[in-house]
């Protein structure tokens, strides 16, 4: 794990060095910066023999173990297949934004976040403590939102940025909320431990608050019915983006997790109906809209939410067959979704649009990428040869046989599909068929740097469909292990004969064929009835969500900070008084009054004349006569203070008392004439507060004579003034030794005020005069 600790740093390094990497580094930076990338992509692969064995690699730098704080790294056959994923797509994605984002004056800017956002993604799917992914995987959203508004000059960016920030920081602190629940119940929050703790969690009485709070961070970040409308609006990014996002990062995020917690938390009813549900509202909704698009990119981010809702329907069926279908759909995903965000980038710089309307014949002008668009495209439709036509064939398998609602998901998976299928054949006619058709000027042949990426993994998909035995034992076979220990084999062909899934994939291809050759017919129908018939936008729903929150807040901050001094003491009071009574009344167990000793005869007359100069300082039309009663409060509380025997806080108080006493004295004929500013029902009102505030702080005082601590305070202070402070007065002793700090900050107040009033007493005015 030391050398994945050690990349770690190099790629680290390599994104704060990628600006003078590109600046001086000429046409061949990126492809340094690529290389890089692809030597972590050849590191990791030397460890799959590793997990191919059923080895696991970790490592433990404490921070705070106490609270289950740890920087930890851990590599399993899961993280190992994402770690793959996103060091091989990020060499793909970098190679290729080195020549995208020539024309771009801040390209130096852009490599330094992607690298960064790789880092981020890639140390995520690593981690071995639950917190230390939450700090990688808000990392990938602040990444994320600044790549998103690469382009800020944009309203459009900008917006889509913020929307996609909040969405998925809110659900990140969600998620981390529920990761504290789930090492309160697990007693760690180290992964390699969490695992073995499925039963414990999943038996604990807040399992499904904590699995809630997960499943909002999961969802957020996968982009999951209702909150997938932010993935269209982040297409607003450059294509190297997309390509790198739709296919290994960021909104993989979400499935990583699911498929890392499915060992702890995934076999309850909880887990298996929200995410089966979810997932196949996200599946037809993403399949629809994706249908009814004319923009190239809008239509692929339509079709990543719904795979992304396949892959989260997958793990929510939960069975062997499932988890086998995830994850080969998940590698398969992002091989097609990478190639097509990568062509669809070099089309629109090639041809100038994007709009499927305007384009066509493309196959002439671009005959390698057009190859590679195509079986990308195949593979997404679930075609043979392909490798998307073993993960169709799964997902079919997956489904077939369920229980309860297995039917309705099998109908929804056929429905889905066959739209991906007219997708596909209408992007490959409309595309690159057909009489060559673009809206600026004619395109030229893109560059290698553009083609390179989508033909290796047109290439791959190709392969691993032809000979899918070569990566099954090797890379999916561990990944899958670590999500269901008890699969052992797993076995990939084209060919299965024929059976009920093959006669459904019939059935999907005749279909999405019938579909196609409606398509424009149907599509122009589709956007049509969009427009005026689904008038509801979750975009907009948000964006007014987010303006009424803001006004909301403006209003509170107006009316909380009003900026009177007065207000802030009624809130505090107010509030504590609140707590404290709810404390009081309804959590301790013994009640807050017991019968106390009765008072003897100079209590009752302290007492008496506190209380009595107390209404006299506030019916008081003097303010001579109301200072003077304050006194007499205070001196009357030092008695009080005497009879018990706190002889030095009375001393203390008296000193204190007469010190005002004379300030006051001082200033009192300077201050201007006694005004009454304060209406009967303020005054009413002050008179409630009060009242409140010091009937809580009676209740305390005698809540704390009933409260026996063992050993006593007190047996502490006096067994240790002598023999740590070296004082035989216990009192004194506490003051300047063992809450020393405190006394000094008090002393600080004292000494600051007798400046202040000095500095009042001897300011002198304009006319000469003292104020």
């Amino acid at each position: 794990m030391n050398g994945i600790l050690v990349y770690l740093l190099i790629l680290l390094i390599a994104a704060l060095l990628s600006p003078v990497i590109i600046q001086r580094g000429g046409r061949h930076a990126a492809w340094l910066l690529g290389l890089i990338s692809a030597a972590g992509f050849a590191m990791f692969l030397t460890y799959a023999p590793l997990t191919s064995a059923g080895e696991e690699l970790s490592l433990t730098i404490n921070w705070l173990p106490e609270l289950y704080l740890n920087f930890s790294l851990y590599l399993d056959g899961l993280s190992l297949f994402f770690a793959l994923l996103i060091t091989g797509m990020g060499a793909l994605v970098l190679v290729f934004a080195g020549k995208y984002m020539q024309p771009y004056p801040l390209r130096h800017r852009f490599f330094f976040l992607i690298l960064l956002f790789e880092f981020a993604m890639l140390a995520l799917v690593i981690s071995g403590n639950l917190f230390t992914m939450f700090i990688f995987w808000e990392l990938t959203s602040v990444s994320s939102f600044l790549l998103v508004g690469f382009s800020h000059e944009k309203p459009e960016a900008r917006n889509a940025a913020l929307q996609a920030l909040l969405i998925t920081v809110a659900g990140g602190l969600a998620m981390m909320a529920g990761f504290i629940i789930l090492g309160q119940a697990a007693g760690t929050l180290e992964i390699p431990l969490l695992l073995k703790s499925g039963d414990i969690i999943r038996n604990h009485p807040h399992y499904l608050p904590a699995l809630l709070l997960i499943l909002a961070g999961a969802f957020t970040k996968s982009a999951q019915f209702p909150f997938h409308f932010w993935l269209p609006g982040a297409m607003q990014a450059p294509s190297p983006v997309s390509a790198f996002l739709h296919s290994a990062t960021m909104v993989k995020a979400g499935i990583y997790l699911l498929m890392r917690l499915s060992p702890v938390m995934g076999g309850t009813p909880e887990w298996k109906y929200i995410l089966t549900i979810t997932g196949a509202i996200t599946m037809l909704l993403g399949g629809y809209f994706a249908y009814s698009q004319t923009d190239f990119k809008k239509v692929l981010a339509y079709t990543t939410i719904s795979a992304l809702g396949i892959l989260v329907l997958m793990l929510g069926i939960d069975t062997d067959i499932s988890i086998k279908a995830a994850i080969i759909f998940l590698l398969v995903h992002a091989l097609y979704k990478g190639a097509l965000f990568m062509i669809a980038g070099l089309i629109d710089k090639s041809a100038g649009s994007r709009d499927l309307r305007k384009l066509g014949g493309l196959f002439r002008v671009m005959p390698v990428a057009a190859v590679a668009a195509i079986i990308s495209l195949l593979s997404m439709a679930g075609l043979p040869p392909m490798i998307g036509f073993i993960g169709k064939e799964l997902i079919y398998e997956a489904k077939i046989g369920l229980p309860d609602i297995g039917n309705f998901l099998l109908l929804a998976g056929v429905l889905t599909n066959v739209i991906m299928v007219a997708i596909s054949l209408a992007l490959i006619f409309n595309l690159f068929l057909g009489p060559l058709k673009y809206p600026g000027e004619k395109p030229n042949r893109p560059a290698l740097a553009l083609r390179i990426g989508p033909m290796i993994l047109a290439f791959i998909s190709l392969i691993f469909g032809l000979f899918p035995s070569t990566v099954a034992g090797l890379l999916l076979r561990p990944a899958i292990t670590s999500i269901r220990p008890g699969i052992d084999t797993l076995k990939l062909a084209l060919w299965h004969g024929f059976n009920e899934v093959l006669l459904v994939s019939f059935i999907t291809v005749a279909a999405g064929v019938a579909l196609f050759l409606l398509y424009r017919k149907v599509n122009p129908a589709l956007t049509r009835f969009n427009n005026e018939v689904i008038t509801f936008r979750f975009a907009d729903a948000f964006n007014k969500g987010l303006d009424f929150f803001l006004s909301l807040t403006k209003k509170k901050t107006a009316l909380v900070q009003s900026g009177y001094q007065r207000y802030y003491l009624i809130a505090i009071f107010i509030m504590t008084s609140a707590l404290a009574w709810y404390q009081i009344t309804y959590t301790w167990n013994e009640p807050a009054f017991t019968i106390i000793s009765p008072p003897g005869i100079y209590e009752l007359l302290i007492v008496a004349l506190i209380v009595a100069s107390t209404l006299f300082a506030t019916l008081a039309r003097s303010r001579l006569a109301a200072i003077l009663s304050l006194g007499t409060t205070g001196y009357g509380i030092a008695l009080l203070f005497i009879i018990y025997g706190a002889i030095d806080v009375a001393i203390t108080m008296i000193l204190a008392e007469t010190l005002v006493l004379v300030l006051f004295m001082a200033v009192i004929y300077h201050l201007p004439k006694f005004t009454n500013f304060s209406s009967k029902m303020t005054r009413l009102r002050d008179a409630v507060i009060a009242l409140s505030a010091g009937g809580f702080m009676t209740g305390l005082v005698l809540k704390a004579g009933q409260i026996n601590l063992n050993p006593k305070i007190s047996e502490f202070y006096n067994e240790n003034a002598l023999s740590m402070a070296h004082g035989k007065n216990t009192v004194n002793v506490i003051l300047v030794d063992f809450r020393a700090l405190d006394t000094l900050g008090e002393i600080t107040v004292l000494v600051i005020a007798a400046i202040g009033v000095t500095a009042l007493l001897k300011l002198i005015t304009k006319k000469g005069s003292a104020t």
